[in-house]
Formats: C-alpha cells, sequence, structure tokens
C-alpha cells in the first residue's frame, strides 16, 4: 500500500503562482511514476502532468509553459509548480502514484482557485 497526503492548494489571483506537494508513504519504493489530475467542478477528471522514476515528464496542452512538475525520488515527493495561473485551472487536483503493476494510488486532492 501507499499513501499519499498533498499540500499547497489554496486561493490564489490571476496571473499569480501556486506550488503542489505530493509525499508518498507506505510501499513507496516500488513507485514507477507520479503526476497530477485535475477536477473543475462538473467536469471530468483530466490529467495535468505525469513524471516518471527517470524523470521523463508530460503535461496537458493546456498547461504547457505554466506548469512544471518535478520529483525527488529520495523523499517520495512530487511537486508541480503552476505559474500564469488562469480562472480555468480552479479545480480539485489530485495527486497519483503507479506501482510497476499498474496498480494506482490516489491522494485525497486539494483546491486550487483562481480568481479573475
Amino acid at each position: 500500500q501507499v499513501q499519499l497526503v498533498e499540500s499547497g492548494g489554496g486561493l490564489v489571483q490571476a496571473g499569480g503562482s501556486l506550488r503542489l506537494s505530493c509525499a508518498a508513504s507506505g510501499s513507496s519504493s516500488s513507485i514507477f511514476s507520479m503526476g497530477w489530475y485535475r477536477q473543475p467542478p462538473g467536469k471530468q477528471r483530466d490529467l495535468v502532468a505525469s513524471i516518471t522514476s527517470g524523470g521523463s515528464t508530460n503535461y496537458a496542452d493546456s498547461v504547457k509553459g505554466r506548469f512544471t512538475i518535478s520529483r525527488d525520488n529520495a523523499k517520495n515527493t512530487v511537486f508541480l509548480q503552476m505559474n500564469s495561473l488562469k480562472p480555468e485551472d480552479t479545480a480539485v487536483y489530485y495527486c497519483y502514484a503507479d506501482n510497476p503493476y499498474r496498480v494506482r494510488y490516489w491522494a485525497q486532492g486539494t483546491q486550487v482557485t483562481v480568481s479573475s
């Protein structure tokens, strides 16, 4: 089992920045990839960014150039630096972690609200 704890959400004005963190514990040594999804009100949950244990990254087109995902493998922690935030970035952000057997673990979610 892997437990994920998020931090860093909140309220920010458009154009501002936030940094999300997600720390893994438990059987965290088996984690392969980590990342973030987000779910705006009334909409589906979509991938924002992901990073493998080797450092390969993937971003949704809507956040490319504004968001940066990074990872501290020694601390089993993943970060999402969000710059130039827009009101449409408002959502609940969910951290996830996959083990090599494609079992996915989810964090509880953190609210990000961007005011115009």
